[in-house]
């Protein structure tokens, strides 16, 4: 099972629906068409991030997670800040837009503001790993946000795996592959977004070929908070709205 938290995004379905086409082309050899059928493939359960806590997750024992997109900050994004701090390593996960805040808030990188840019496509380049694998060097996707991951405070643990065409300094992919964790800026379920069905299908990929650090466990000495900085938001000089 794929659990899917939902920042309140108004679009969290159809990311709900990329994951359950692409575990079934994942398994099928990448043969089927692009349809929904529901009760195929992996399960993909949506829940609300603020409804349930890191112990509920464990006891879900899903296969991965994924932090959807939503109208905030990292630390509005309910438990989602908690899952990255304490599952990081033992259940992969991806994050897409606030979800990739998130990761990078979590790890201790700063959170900026920036200019809104909201159903705007753009080019961006990658390195060809985490989910761009086998995609062309330069890809369209579509934004959404006005806040953005501030590259001088990534940690080494975070390799930059996309940014912005025009501007290095923006991030818009980012991984720690050896836990098993990626962050997309960009929306990838948009039709704005090119190659979007193919990078949940290499995340599932990744995910079940993953080795997990060791098995959360609620009680016992295994389920361990990793040390990672607690979030800073900042905001330079005046912004709009600080949505993700």
């Amino acid at each position: 099972m794929i659990l899917l938290l939902d920042n309140y995004d108004s679009f969290v379905h159809n990311v709900a629906r990329y994951l359950r086409v692409a575990a079934r082309r994942n398994r099928a050899g990448n043969n089927l068409p692009m349809e929904d059928e529901p009760g195929k493939g992996l399960q993909t359960k949506v829940v609300r991030s603020d409804s349930l806590s890191v112990e509920q997750i464990i006891e879900m024992n899903p296969s991965a997670i994924v932090i959807s997109p939503g109208p905030h900050g990292p630390e509005s994004a309910g438990c989602s800040l908690d899952v990255v701090q304490q599952l990081a390593g033992k259940i992969p996960i991806l994050g897409i837009c606030l979800g990739h805040q998130t990761i990078a808030a979590a790890y201790g990188a700063k959170v900026v503001v920036g200019p809104p840019m909201h159903g705007m496509a753009i080019p961006v380049n990658h390195r060809g790993v985490s989910v761009f694998a086998g995609l062309p060097s330069t890809i369209e996707v579509g934004r959404y946000h006005s806040l953005r991951v501030d590259a001088a405070t990534l940690p080494k643990s975070l390799q930059i795996t996309a940014w912005a065409a025009d501007d290095p300094t923006l991030i818009m992919g980012l991984a720690d592959h050896r836990r098993c964790v990626h962050g997309v800026q960009f929306h990838p379920e948009s039709l704005l977004t090119q190659g979007g069905l193919a990078m949940f299908e290499h995340f599932i990929g990744m995910a079940q070929r993953h080795q997990p650090e060791n098995q959360p466990s609620v009680q016992g000495s295994r389920f361990q908070r990793t040390t990672i900085p607690p979030i800073s938001i900042s905001q330079p000089d005046a912004g709009g709205g600080a949505t993700s």
